[in-house]
């Protein structure tokens, strides 16, 4: 057996990198993030176009404990866990967040140029998602090259929904091309599974509810069915992103604004943002006197309810509740709306849980249980 800890977790977005540390034990030991400018070496490498800088090379955007690009980023929590007695050589690994593992990658794996090659072959499947990723991954290799890195997929707990509930009605040539229901925020699902309170209820209907949101039906600890699709635009309405539409609908978008400003609207101009005027920040929402921030909140429950139905059919029947995720677990409003819409359902109020989402943690036992074999 090697070395079984400290382990770096890396989750790499496009504005932020946030990392923890966790022991041996599972123990976190260390949290935070560091902002990224918008000329992020990820966007860059993806052709969008750079942001003025300023005379020093940084963007004007750049907070000061911030960073231009990844690398930058890297090295800055690198140098934080230095200042707090955790040096780079005294790591047992690295582990990332990788939102899209496509139908290949479907269990947590030690990072190899071929896992790295896969994960480039996702981008197209999550082209807002992946490269961030990926920039992480081969930023920490060129940093600390001898150092071992680890990545759980978003997808992979997924990858036990039955054909029927991954397929689209489409030409078999299309399917074969990738072109299904994927599923995401698998890593939370699947922490949420293994640190369920108690027995784990057959058939749990689970709410991952925050800037982005879904819904698993999660029958004997198996994902069978989820609201999230073949990228993580569909199901319910979200922050920026409006949730399941009539692909008519969305044809004819395409038809008016071009391929590009079309996905603009859809990622980052949809969902609570567009339907409020005021924002995607749920609580500002909860604050708000205005009858549009009303009618946002509204429209986020009740689709989240009737989804919920369609997930509730997968199984067969409900035996309880869970919510996660930032508004999941902090927006009791919302919750409360959402469980009288489903008081149908017939779950009792006992079986309603609040559960804190722990991908981070997760993400670090995955890499652990890698190095133990």
């Amino acid at each position: 057996m090697g070395k079984t800890g400290p382990v770096l977790v890396l989750n790499a977005g496009s504005s932020s990198i946030k990392f923890a540390v966790f022991d041996g034990g599972l123990e976190e030991t260390l949290a935070g993030s560091v902002e990224i400018c918008p000329e992020d070496s990820a966007r860059s490498r993806g052709g969008a176009k750079r942001p003025p800088v300023g005379a020093d090379g940084r963007c004007p955007a750049v907070p000061p404990d911030g960073a231009s690009d990844h690398g930058q980023a890297l090295e800055v929590i690198l140098g934080r866990l230095g200042q707090s007695g955790i040096p780079v050589g005294a790591l047992a690994g690295a582990a990332h967040r990788v939102v899209h593992g496509g139908a290949r990658l479907t269990a947590p794996c030690r990072i190899t140029p071929d896992i790295i090659a896969e994960i480039r072959a996702c981008i197209p499947l999550a082209p807002l998602h992946n490269p961030h990723n990926l920039a992480a991954i081969e930023t920490l290799a060129e940093i600390a090259p001898d150092l071992p890195q680890f990545a759980s997929f978003d997808t992979a707990f997924h990858a036990t929904n039955p054909e029927v509930a991954r397929r689209f009605a489409i030409p078999d040539d299309l399917h074969k091309s990738n072109i299904r229901r994927f599923g995401f925020h698998g890593i939370s699902y699947r922490a949420l599974v293994d640190g369920f309170p108690g027995p784990l209820p057959e058939r749990l209907l689970a709410f991952h509810l925050g800037n982005g949101a879904s819904l698993c039906a999660i029958h004997k600890g198996r994902s069978v069915a989820t609201t999230m699709g073949y990228s993580p635009l569909d199901g319910l309405t979200m922050g920026t992103r409006p949730g399941s539409m009539d692909a008519g609908a969305v044809l004819e978008i395409v038809a008016r604004l071009g391929l590009e400003e079309t996905r603009e609207v859809l990622n980052r101009r949809s969902g609570l943002l567009a339907l409020s005027g005021i924002g995607p920040d749920m609580r500002a929402l909860l604050d708000s006197d205005a009858p549009e921030a009303a009618f946002a909140v509204e429209h986020f429950c009740y689709w989240a309810a009737r989804h919920a139905g369609s997930m509730i059919a997968a199984m067969q029947g409900v035996d309880a509740i869970a919510f996660t995720g930032g508004i999941g677990e902090n927006a009791a409003p919302v919750r409360e709306r959402i469980v009288e819409l489903l008081a149908w359902s017939g779950v009792a109020q006992a079986d309603i849980h609040v559960i804190a989402a722990r991908e981070e943690r997760q993400i670090a036992a995955d890499a652990l249980q890698l190095m133990r074999k």
